[in-house]
């Protein structure tokens, strides 16, 4: 029997490092959660024009560390989860991440103090590959410094290109655990802190077989919401591995107001750390979990924006009633509800107003003829308006006249529905007629729409049987309610 000799050429490790990690800004990350790995408190990173250093308070590694370090698709990390002094989950899997750096740099150094053990390790990616059968680093044993705390430093020399600072600092608050205690980086001496957002939180936890599925969703307000860093950080092991949308991108421009994060550390992540296994079972699973989380941040987005398009309706609605008010009181015979309040008396808004038609009248008198005696007046019996069942987000208004006057409601009855109409003393609109949507955008369209519609329906009160008629008196309403005010109608 013959056998055949396993080899792996040399050049995969440079493969490994230029082609592996989409982008060579990657490195930093997996540099900085090494140091993670290893207990470090406190991560620099020193970027200048010639060179990255990384330099962590972490373990250190002596000789057989190294040894474990170099070595390349190692499982320690798998077999050795959890780190000795803080607990923590280790992120690194595959042993790989070491050699993103090559995407970077033509050449690295590792600088590492563990106890007395002190020693530089130098990688010269062309050194490496003129040494074809030579499978060996070199490494130097350096004199310890007992000033010198454990650790690790590794330097990037050679630079193939330059990094904004931006980019690392965005690329270290994605992909490293930011939030835990006991741990700090550090950008050019400036800390890096987690992205803090404003918004409407809405947390959860999920369970599956496989293991817990948790995080929050925050929707932003309207005036914080940019099409920058849209969608869901799914994170394993506090790593921002990739954003997905989970469906948000079929919602039109309010999916720009969602953000958040989803932690699931039973995923199963490709080696470039950048992707997941979806054919899996776990990832499966999670994807169930997601379609109903986002199902649910669905139906609170509508909730929040119903809300928040309440307040705008019912401020304009406020506005256009006043001005209708302000309208009837110079058009007194327009109006269906009988005598109006003399001017100062009374609100036209959410109040009874008094009555009088003379100097000197007591309220509620109407003024006769000379010598005789007043006359008491009729109490006019108060029409019951139909009710119409309302939704939670329907605006009610109502405008008075004395004891009387008319409700107004802006609900949702469809896109094909009437724009308008009334029963009884109800004036109902429609804000999902199409019309109505397009002007709300604006809150002077919007107020100057709503006056429209309302005396359309006034006019048409006072004598329903002449539509040219109540043409005529929405017309005269109209340009009333959006006149300059006179001298007479500044003493109202």
């Amino acid at each position: 029997m013959e056998f055949i000799t396993v080899t792996v050429d040399k050049s995969h490790i440079i493969t490994i490092g230029e082609k592996l990690y989409t982008e060579s800004i990657e490195f930093i990350r997996e540099l900085v959660n090494n140091a993670y790995d290893a207990d470090a408190t406190l991560v620099d990173i020193i970027i200048t024009d010639d060179a990255i250093e990384i330099r962590d308070n972490g373990a250190g590694m002596d000789r057989e560390g190294l040894m474990q370090y170099f070595n390349i698709g190692s499982q320690y990390k798998l077999k050795e989860s959890h780190s000795p002094v803080y607990n923590r989950t280790r992120i690194g899997q595959f042993g790989i991440g070491k050699f993103a750096s090559l995407a970077a740099c033509k050449r690295f150094e590792i600088i590492t103090k563990k106890k007395e053990f002190v020693a530089r390790v130098i990688f010269d990616k062309d050194e490496w590959g003129r040494a074809k059968d030579l499978w060996q680093i070199p490494m130097e044993i350096l004199q310890p410094d007992f000033r010198i705390e454990d650790g690790t430093t590794v330097i990037l020399i050679g630079l193939s290109r330059r990094y904004d600072l931006k980019d690392i600092e965005s690329k270290i608050i994605e992909g490293t655990p930011l939030k835990v205690p006991h741990f700090r980086v550090r950008l050019n001496s400036h800390p890096i802190t987690p992205r803090s957002l404003t918004g409407h939180r809405m947390p959860f936890l999920e369970g599956t077989p496989f293991g817990v599925v948790n995080g929050e969703i925050i929707i932003l307000p309207e005036t914080a919401a940019t099409k920058d860093d849209v969608g869901i950080e799914i994170k394993v092991k506090q790593v921002t591995v990739r954003r997905e949308y989970f469906g948000m991108e079929t919602w039109g421009k309010v999916m720009a107001r969602v953000r958040g994060e989803v932690n699931a550390d039973f995923l199963h992540v490709t080696s470039d750390r950048t992707g997941f296994v979806k054919d899996s079972p776990e990832y499966m699973e999670f994807e169930k979990v997601m379609a109903k989380l986002m199902e649910d941040v669905k139906a609170v987005i509508k909730k929040v924006t119903a809300k928040r398009e309440g307040r705008i309706v019912s401020r304009a609605m406020g506005e256009a009633l006043q001005r209708v008010y302000k309208s009837l009181v110079r058009n007194p015979d327009f109006s269906p509800f009988g005598v109006l309040p003399i001017a100062g008396e009374g609100e036209g808004i959410g109040g009874a107003a008094a009555t009088s038609s003379g100097k000197g009248a007591k309220e509620g008198e109407v003024k006769t003829q000379k010598g005789a005696a007043p006359e008491k007046p009729k109490k006019q019996r108060k029409k019951k308006a139909k009710v119409r069942e309302l939704t939670p987000n329907a605006v009610i208004k109502r405008l008075k006249f004395g004891d009387v006057g008319v409700s107004c409601v802006v609900d949702s009855y469809g896109e094909d529905g009437p724009e308008v109409f009334s029963e009884g003393t109800v004036i109902y609109i429609n804000r999902d007629h199409p019309l109505y949507s397009r002007e709300a955008k604006k809150f002077d369209t919007h107020m100057l729409n709503l006056v429209r519609l309302i005396t359309q329906e006034i006019s048409m009160m006072n004598d329903p049987r002449s539509p040219r008629q109540a043409f005529e008196r929405q017309s005269r309403l109209l340009r009333d309610a959006f006149m300059l005010d006179s001298v007479d109608d500044k003493k109202v």
